[in-house]
């Protein structure tokens, strides 16, 4: 049995390795620090997720809230509705109904943006704004109506005639005018 290493030198440690040593070595005590600080931080980390989560087990359930609709007059003021009238009557008098058209329905997605801001975005389409949950239920049956010939007009590739332009003048008339302003 050979216990001695004979011919045996262990090779020189290089200074970069040593100057290496000699840095950690100083920094020992900051590093032991460090190392116990966010072992703490983990700990306590984890003792608060499942304190949360035992602590909603125990608490009673909340009772969600009656919501109150609050019902907000969206009729637009006589003067705009008039003036939109004006406009859309002088685009059909010159045969424009399609354009006529279109514009009762722009002013009135305007007026919904107004009164629900972020409601409509871009994407919606005349069918699925007259579904929103926040349009009243008295605008409903006239935007749809005006947003149909409008969107038979634009995609369908169908003509607004006279009489298609007067039924959407009609339903816009009775909802932003009060019975007897009708002109």
């Amino acid at each position: 049995m050979q216990f001695d290493r004979v011919g045996f030198t262990p090779p020189e440690t290089p200074a970069w390795v040593q100057s290496l040593r000699d840095v950690l070595g100083a920094l020992e005590p900051v590093l032991e620090l460090v190392f116990w600080c966010g072992l703490a931080l983990i700990l306590g980390g984890l003792v608060f997720l499942i304190g949360r989560e035992v602590l909603k087990l125990r608490a009673p359930r909340a009772r969600p809230r009656p919501q109150v609709v609050v019902e907000t007059e969206w009729r637009p003021d006589e003067t705009t509705a008039r003036n939109l009238l004006a406009g859309a009557d002088a685009l059909a008098a010159q045969g424009r109904y399609a354009e006529a058209a279109h514009l009762l329905l722009l002013r009135s997605v305007e007026d919904i943006e107004l009164k629900k801001p972020r409601a409509v975005r871009v994407s919606l389409t005349t069918r699925e704004i007259a579904a929103l949950s926040g349009l009243p239920e008295a605008a409903r049956p006239t935007f749809g109506l005006i947003g149909t010939v409008v969107e038979r007009s634009l995609f369908g590739g169908r003509p607004v005639d006279a009489a298609d332009f007067a039924e959407c003048r009609r339903a816009y008339e009775a909802f932003a005018l009060p019975e007897g302003w009708r002109a």
